[in-house]
């Protein structure tokens, strides 16, 4: 008898196990976890390049306009740190599967709206799911890959298509306006859904509520409250400016809000966002890189669609692709950062460094004229600003669920969707405000309309580095020392 079949019957393979079978199927839950998160980002681009088309169909007017936008942000952002609780009372699976299945029918009833109101409330329905949905699935990676070679590839590529996933939609958006109709930029989230969902059912691992969460009733009224006056506020602002009523009295409301429902976490038994999830210092920080990035890639999808629209003439399909060095950039630089990058150098040197690297893109986005070439004044600058935000983006979204009990993982997974969703809603009323000023500026020194629009562009651009290098001092103060933060190398997870 040879030694190996000796060694094979002393020491027989273990038989299958519920647990060991999850385990080998946890790269197709990672399927399923990326197309949720990549539909519910991509939901909030999708449409600028068919809202014409849309507008047409429908009849609605240029005011009615932007609330097609605005009532996704509004609802996903004032609801997700519910939608993150609730998944962690009632199941993170369950949660993740009933976010899928809503938000699909939403996307069918918009898709078929026959007319404003319709469509409006389906963008509503499809922003509740989403809040159900985005902190289930950041809850169910977090959770489902622990070891720390697997975590970083699994947060590099979840990191990818969060920070992508607006690039996608206008591409997608553009695709499909060209060549199907403006209700196919909702349809499409339904074949999304459908494939997540099924994977989800067979692939992710069942998961039960967790012992000891009750539903915080008061923060939860006061957090939906806060958030929703807070993104209400700044949406406001990009049509209004900053000095109308609706802007400041809905700010001020919010933030008066959302003291309370500070004041009821500190106190409250079972709150509804632990508050030791925000104030450590690593997971702070990598909210902080969050909140910067999201109003970036929201600021620079947008004031670079309007460019190569207005002042270049592309086409939507043109546009599309044109945007395709911000989602290659943004993926690549994802993946490369937690699995390579993360482990020799930590969040201290990554995060600072990509915000850096963003600034110099967007600081060359700065110098576009009304004349400038695609290839050297807007293609090269984007894929530096999309190498800059990869690296932060993946950094702080494993870092910001690092070391969280297992029982608060849908609170820390809420709180990091919802600082990219008020730094995409404060980003771009704060852009938008200054491209106005300096736009009318440029028109009333004498400069022509397109020029004084490349000026307006120019000063959001400016806001972004200001913004980047601000996010790099502060951000790079927060972290602590590698040696101090378990960042996909083996260390382990930093608990508080």
């Amino acid at each position: 008898m040879s030694t190996a079949t000796q060694a094979r019957q002393n020491h027989p393979t273990p038989p299958a196990t519920p647990d060991s079978k999850w385990a080998a199927l946890r790269w197709w839950s990672m399927l399923a976890i990326g197309m949720s998160q990549l539909m519910v980002v991509l939901d909030a681009t999708i449409m600028n390049v068919a809202l014409p088309s849309a507008q047409l169909d429908l009849g609605f007017s240029d005011t009615l306009r932007p609330w097609v936008i605005t009532a996704y942000a509004l609802a996903f952002g004032g609801l997700l740190l519910l939608g993150g609780r609730i998944a962690d009372l009632m199941g993170r699976k369950q949660m993740f599967l009933i976010g899928l299945m809503g938000f699909a029918v939403a996307s069918a009833l918009g898709g078929a709206a026959p007319t404003f109101t319709v469509l409006l409330a389906a963008r509503v329905l499809q922003g509740v799911f989403a809040a159900m949905l985005a902190p289930a699935a950041l809850s169910l990676l977090t959770t489902t890959f622990t070891d720390p070679a697997e975590r970083g590839k699994a947060f590099g590529i979840y990191g990818a298509l969060a920070g992508a996933g607006g690039a996608v939609g206008l591409l997608l958006g553009g695709v499909l306006t060209e060549f199907m109709t403006w209700r196919w930029t909702l349809y499409v989230n339904i074949a999304f859904a459908a494939v997540a969902f099924v994977v989800g059912v067979l692939a992710i691992a069942p998961t039960r509520r967790e012992r000891g969460v009750k539903l915080d009733i008061p923060g939860a009224i006061f957090a939906t409250l806060g958030f929703f006056a807070v993104v209400f506020g700044f949406a406001n602002a990009e049509e209004h400016g900053f000095a109308a009523v609706g802007t400041w009295g809905f700010l001020a409301l919010g933030v008066a809000l959302l003291v309370v429902f500070v004041l009821l976490q500190r106190r409250g038994k079972s709150p509804l966002l632990p508050l030791n999830i925000v104030i450590h210092r690593d997971r702070g920080a990598s909210m902080l890189g969050i909140f910067v990035a999201g109003a970036v890639i929201f600021g620079v999808n947008l004031y670079l669609v309007y460019y190569l629209q207005i002042v270049l003439g592309f086409t939507p399909l043109q546009t599309g692709v044109a945007v395709l060095p911000l989602c290659l950039g943004i993926m690549v630089s994802a993946m490369v950062s937690t699995s390579v990058l993360m482990p020799k150098f930590g969040a201290k040197v990554l995060v600072p460094a990509g915000m850096v690297v963003s600034a110099i893109g967007a600081l060359l986005l700065m110098m576009t004229k009304a004349d400038s070439g695609y290839a050297l004044h807007v293609a090269i600058p984007m894929l530096i600003v999309a190498i800059g935000l990869g690296a932060i983006i993946s950094t702080s979204m494993s870092v910001g669920t690092l070391g969280v009990d297992r029982h608060h993982a849908g609170a820390a997974s809420a709180a990091v969707n919802a600082s990219q969703q008020l730094g995409g809603s404060i980003g771009l009323a704060v852009m938008n405000t200054i491209v106005a000023g300096a736009t009318i500026a440029a028109l009333d020194s004498g400069e022509s309309q397109l020029e004084s629009l490349v000026r307006g562009y120019q000063g959001a651009y400016l806001a972004c580095v200001v913004l980047l290098v601000v996010g790099a001092v502060v951000t790079g103060l927060m972290y602590r020392r590698r040696e101090h933060t378990a960042v996909a190398t083996g260390e382990p997870a930093v608990h508080m």
